[in-house]
């Protein structure tokens, strides 16, 4: 029997990172749910183990590969959403920055077309590449304007974030916010979830983030007390962008 087709389809540049963004809202969200994972596809066989694999562990490109792949199945079967793998390697293995399996996939999806979610892009070069394509591609396919949720753990290190205040903050911020700074030149951005998790939904987040196991010990090296009831995993912040810049003095 052919599954249904998904309502809403989130693009995760690599395997941990719809689960570290959005595993509170994602229970909210129209379903079927899919989360595509750009970065997905095996290193190639002469790739030596790159730096940040060795960090987490590994021997091998092919190792690490292997068990990502196993680790964000666990973390579908946990958050109730369907596994997509695109073909593109990761960052250190990557032969070419063209991810056309973006424009393959999308163009793919049938009528009538589903939610998209994709990362703001904070802090991260392969977020906004994700981010940048998936943009143009459905601008040009005419489908409906995306949502573009802050990509965690970066934007939750602000100090108002999870408060009223954030809007503000990311718009001045030269740290965290300019991947927001960016886009809002660029579109008109409403606030279209703005969630603090409750204590139920918190546990069922870090469920799901506990299974990409192989990254947390580098990532807390980088972020402190990512899995903090407290930390920066706390709250996730989704917006709509609506084409053309929002006009001038217009909202935060």
């Amino acid at each position: 029997m052919t599954p249904p087709p998904p309502r809403t389809v989130i693009l995760s540049p690599h395997f941990d990172d719809a689960a570290l963004s959005l595993a509170g809202l994602i229970p909210r969200l129209p379903a079927p749910v899919t989360v595509v994972t750009v970065y997905g596809g095996a290193p190639a066989d002469h790739h030596a183990v790159s730096w940040w694999d060795s960090t987490c562990g590994f021997s091998t490109a092919a190792e690490a590969h292997r068990t990502r792949l196993a680790e964000d199945a666990r973390a579908a079967g946990l958050l109730g959403v369907d596994q997509a793998v695109l073909d593109h390697p990761d960052g250190p293995y990557g032969e070419s920055d063209e991810l056309t399996g973006i424009d393959a996939y999308l163009g793919a999806l049938p009528e009538p077309f589903p939610l998209v979610l994709l990362p703001i892009g904070t802090n991260q070069a392969d977020h906004r590449r994700v981010r940048d394509r998936a943009l143009r591609v459905l601008a040009g396919l005419g489908a409906p304007p995306p949502l573009l949720y802050a990509d965690l753990p970066y934007t939750g290190h602000l100090p108002e974030w999870g408060t009223p205040d954030v809007e503000h903050a990311l718009g001045g911020d030269q740290t965290y916010g300019l991947a927001y700074q960016d886009l809002r030149a660029r579109y008109g951005l409403d606030v279209a979830h703005d969630l603090v998790l409750t204590d139920e939904e918190w546990a069922r987040k870090r469920e799901a983030v506990l299974c990409y196991g192989s990254q947390l010990a580098p990532l807390a090296a980088d972020h402190g007390s990512l899995v903090a009831r407290g930390g920066p995993l706390r709250a996730e912040r989704v917006w709509s962008a609506v084409r053309g810049p929002r006009p001038a003095g217009a909202g935060a």
